[in-house]
């Protein structure tokens, strides 16, 4: 699906996947943010499962990153701003919004900016901050090459740096270099420049309200589990939060560990909604 966000970039067109599927109106939304450097793919079979069994999904591409065109945005507050502003140009009430790095940075300040609009939130791979090291910011201009290289040996865990595969017959560290060598020059180091400038995480955690889930791999060099402690005790009484963590997956989770992470977001998107501390 492709849309004009009139008075939003409005010159710009953006692409959302659905999961191929119409949105209907009586049915729960899941809105899917990418990370750094991605597309909406990231969310193949989650996205797909979700559109199947009963939900509208929303996947989109953020400005400049894969069918959707315009320039990429600098920073995760205006690109949070962007989401909110597709969420009601789509009609979306009260969906289930679940970001990927990058993009759970974005799905935490859209739940701080407009708490009213998210039902439940999902942080996949996320830490507060989300600091990017010198030389991976710098080769995102100087060395495109050597920067796709880095982040796929961030990203994945050892076994799927030799060839371990979820999906027989694909190699997911070429198949992410791919899918970052398809986005626009300057879309990786706008998005690597704003995850590391983004100093609003605590105070966007402190105003988030409802079901929050943490998911996180024991094997992510980027964000790893240990970290989010920082956040954790930055969360408010009224976010009722759960952490699971995945045993052998890295930080491309969703590629490394698939069904692992449908099984998180399922169970937490049909969980009631219960009241009480955080878990």
């Amino acid at each position: 699906m492709r849309i004009n966000l009139s008075g939003h970039l409005s010159d710009h067109i953006t692409f959302c996947h659905t999961g191929s599927q119409r949105l209907e109106r009586d049915r729960p939304t899941a809105l899917f943010i990418h990370g750094a450097g991605h597309d909406h793919s990231v969310w193949a079979l989650q996205s797909r499962y979700f559109a199947h069994h009963g939900w509208n999904v929303i996947a989109p591409d953020l400005p400049g990153h894969g069918r959707s065109s315009g320039p990429a945005l600098e920073s995760i507050e205006e690109l949070a701003n962007w989401i909110i502003a597709l969420a009601h140009k789509l009609g979306a009430e009260r969906p289930l919004v679940v970001g990927h790095s990058m993009g759970a940075l974005i799905a935490l300040q859209v739940a701080a900016t407009a708490p009213e609009l998210v039902s439940r939130l999902a942080l996949v791979g996320v830490v507060v901050p989300m600091p990017v090291a010198p030389a991976l910011l710098d080769s995102t201009l100087s060395n495109r090459e050597k920067a796709h290289a880095l982040i796929n040996q961030w990203s994945f865990a050892p076994r799927s740096q030799i060839g371990a595969s979820s999906i027989p017959g694909i190699n997911l560290t070429a198949l992410n270099e791919r899918l970052m060598q398809r986005q626009a020059p300057g879309v990786l180091h706008a998005d690597m420049a704003a995850c590391n400038a983004y100093a609003g995480g605590f105070e966007a955690a402190s105003r988030v309200r409802g079901p929050c889930l943490l998911l996180s791999s024991a094997q992510d060099r980027m964000t790893p589990p240990k970290a989010l402690t920082p956040l954790v005790q930055a969360f408010g009484s009224e976010a009722r939060l759960t952490r699971t963590v995945l045993p052998e997956a890295g930080h491309a989770m969703m590629s490394e560990a698939p069904g692992q992470v449908l099984d998180a977001l399922w169970a937490f998107a049909n969980s009631p909604q219960t009241s009480g501390p955080p878990t």
